[in-house]
């Protein structure tokens, strides 16, 4: 029962709220963990872009987002990743990849 509560006392403590100026930014205290290393598989024609994998936050833990083949929404688009990023006082906040 103890490690339960050190357990759920820890998620409770590993994210904080946006401050004002941040709209729709989620905080998380802890650091993404490393990429893992995805085996692609053969692209399903040449205009289809490979789309990374990426950890998320679920209000938890990170969760692994399985990499995809997408196609461009329009010709000659590129996509751009999206990443995690540190700010000293707040925590990690993720931005959502685009594209471009």
């Amino acid at each position: 029962m103890r490690r339960y509560l050190a357990a759920a006392a820890l998620a409770a403590l590993s994210f904080i709220p946006a401050p004002a100026g941040a709209a729709g930014r989620v905080y998380v205290r802890i650091g993404p963990p490393a990429p893992i290393v995805e085996t692609r598989v053969v692209a399903p024609s040449r205009r289809h872009v490979w789309i990374a994998g990426y950890h998320r936050w679920d209000g938890n833990a990170y969760v692994w987002v399985p990499g995809r083949w997408e196609l461009p929404p329009a010709h000659r688009r590129a996509w751009v990743r999206g990443h995690w990023v540190h700010e000293r006082r707040n925590g990690w906040y993720w931005v959502d990849g685009h594209w471009r």
